[in-house]
């Protein structure tokens, strides 16, 4: 079966990856490879406007990997993982989701900045 999409980590969420104890990480990821080849909304789901959030609870603790949709390039759907961040209460905070917004934003104005240049 073909995935869905392909991943890729900003920075922050990359680190934050690297940072963790290797059987969290390697939860996160298997997680992130079983949303890549089915619909799954316990794993991947969306939260509002163009923000989705990767869901992982492993060992008591509830992590987020927010997340969203690159559909730029027609031969490869791109997921692009902003940052992540251990849920604390039932809702995620406004401010997590806002965080994700600015990195997308700056994302695509990256992205079309590199686009410009390459055609100069």
């Amino acid at each position: 079966m073909d995935k869905l999409f392909d991943i890729i980590f900003l920075d922050e969420a990359f680190e934050f990856l690297c940072s963790l104890n290797k059987k969290h990480y390697e939860k996160i990821l298997f997680n992130i490879r079983k949303a890549q080849n089915e619909h799954n909304s316990e794993l991947f789901k969306k939260l509002k406007d163009e923000i989705w959030e990767f869901r992982t609870l492993y060992q008591g603790l509830q992590y987020r990997l927010l997340a969203f949709w690159d559909k730029t390039n027609s031969e490869n759907t791109l997921v692009v993982s902003t940052h992540v961040f251990i849920k604390k209460r039932s809702n995620i905070p406004d401010n997590e989701i806002q965080k994700a917004k600015q990195l997308r934003v700056k994302y695509f104005e990256n992205k079309e900045k590199l686009k410009k240049n390459k055609k100069q």
